[in-house]
C-alpha cells in the first residue's frame, strides 16, 4: 500500500497546461497513473498518439478534442475515453481541469515522426 500525501504530487508544466501527478510508477503507484490537467484558456497541446488508453474526466471548463480528424466537444462531468494509437489534439477556449488516469507504462508518439516520449507526468 502506498499513501501519497498531497505535498508529493509533482507537478509539471507545459506551455499550455499544468499536469499534477497523484500516483505513478516513481510515486507509488505500479501499472496505473493518475494525473489532473489544468489547460489554461487559449490552450492547444500538441497533436500525438498515445501507446495504451486515456480515462479523461472533466471537472471544470470545456475541452475540444480532434481525435483522429473526429472533433468531439467536452464539458464538466463528461468521460472520455481515448483509445490507444489514434492521434489526438486537445484545446480550450476557456479552458479546463480534468483528472486522467492511464495505464503505465505509457509512451506518447509523434504521428509524423514516429518518435517517442514517456510523458514525465506518467513515469
Amino acid at each position: 500500500m502506498s499513501v501519497i500525501r498531497s505535498t508529493d504530487a509533482r507537478r509539471t508544466e507545459t506551455p499550455n497546461a499544468v499536469m499534477t501527478t497523484y500516483a505513478s510508477p516513481t510515486q507509488g503507484g505500479t501499472g496505473l497513473a493518475l494525473w489532473r490537467v489544468e489547460m489554461q484558456a487559449a490552450g492547444s497541446g500538441p497533436r500525438h498518439a498515445m501507446d495504451t488508453e486515456q480515462v479523461w474526466t472533466f471537472l471544470t471548463g470545456t475541452a475540444v478534442v480532434d481525435l483522429d480528424g473526429e472533433e468531439l466537444a467536452l464539458a464538466a462531468g463528461d468521460i472520455l475515453v481515448l483509445p490507444a494509437d489514434l492521434p489526438r489534439v486537445m484545446r480550450s477556449e476557456n479552458g479546463f481541469t480534468a483528472v486522467v488516469a492511464s495505464p503505465t507504462p505509457s509512451m506518447a508518439v509523434n504521428p509524423e515522426t514516429g518518435d517517442r516520449v514517456a510523458p514525465p507526468w506518467i513515469v
